[in-house]
């Protein structure tokens, strides 16, 4: 028997088919819709009972751009899209809102910080990245962690989402690591797969949601404890009562620890280091 090398694959790859049907010829059967290779179909993937199939998609992607990044690790900030960065002026046109805006820009900077120092953690032993920055892409208290692992030429996540009004992602994300999506649960998923640990910066329904929806996963046991850390304690304290949740009842004394507040970004690096340290 003549010596063969076994080939590796006997089907055409996916890719190779699709340029093939693009050139097919031009006739009343490969014109209609149905003709269309089903992947290459954007109205038949977009139909109501296709829903299904996208969300699979949209969970697959991410997860397989990740790993092949060698990404096993994360620290995710949450915050607002609406917080200047120190010496710039808010766009509010109420001056009052626009002055508590700028009296929560230092937030900016911590967030900054923060990024800074995780970005500086070496490759593990395997080559695997840990505690990347990973932001919601957009501007403000995102930018601002995006930028910080830029500052020390460090990649970093931005988990984008379509709304209705334009939203551009911002420019310290890595592109490669750029991500948008359609689908507020898929989107919220991707925050904590890979979390570690998240700071979360003042901000409103999003930042609420977001962090309620991570607090209720630690307190139900769906997820490990890891540090949910809130930066200003003052904000924190002003617009949430979390005694007197434990004072109606609703929450248990205990709860109180799955949060700490924090006001820096080396006392939040701290604690982070020490929780798994001492795990």
């Amino acid at each position: 028997m003549t010596e063969r090398k076994i080939p590796a694959r006997v089907f055409a790859r996916a890719a190779q088919d699709a340029e093939t049907a693009k050139n097919a010829l031009s006739t009343p059967q490969t014109e209609s819709p149905s003709y269309k290779l089903a992947f290459q179909d954007d109205a038949f993937l977009l139909r109501e009972d296709l829903r299904p199939v996208r969300f699979q998609l949209e969970l697959l992607k991410p997860e397989l751009l990740l790993d092949e990044a060698k990404i096993k690790s994360t620290l995710v900030f949450y915050g607002s899209a609406r917080i200047p960065e120190p010496g710039v002026a808010s766009p509010h046109p109420d001056p009052a809102i626009a002055a508590n805006l700028e009296s929560l820009s230092p937030h900016y900077d911590e967030a900054r910080k923060l990024a800074t120092i995780a970005s500086r953690i070496p490759r593990d032993d395997d080559g695997w990245r840990h505690f990347v920055v990973c932001s919601g892409g957009g501007p403000s208290i995102m930018e601002a962690a995006n930028r910080g692992a830029n500052d020390v030429l460090a990649d970093s996540i931005g988990l984008n989402i379509v709304l209705p009004h334009e939203q551009v992602p911002n420019s310290y994300m890595t592109p490669d690591l750029s991500f948008q999506f359609h689908y507020f649960a898929l989107r919220k998923m991707h925050f904590l797969l890979r979390a570690r640990a998240v700071a979360v910066f003042p901000g409103g329904f999003g930042t609420f949601d977001e962090t309620f929806e991570l607090l209720t996963l630690i307190q139900t046991g769906k997820i490990k404890p890891m540090p949910v850390l809130l930066f200003g304690r003052d904000f924190w304290e002003d617009v949430i009562d979390f005694k007197a949740l434990v004072k109606h009842g609703v929450i248990g004394e205990k709860d109180l620890a799955l949060f700490r507040y924090v006001d820096s970004a080396e006392e939040a690096w701290d604690y982070i280091r020490t929780f798994y340290e001492e795990d």
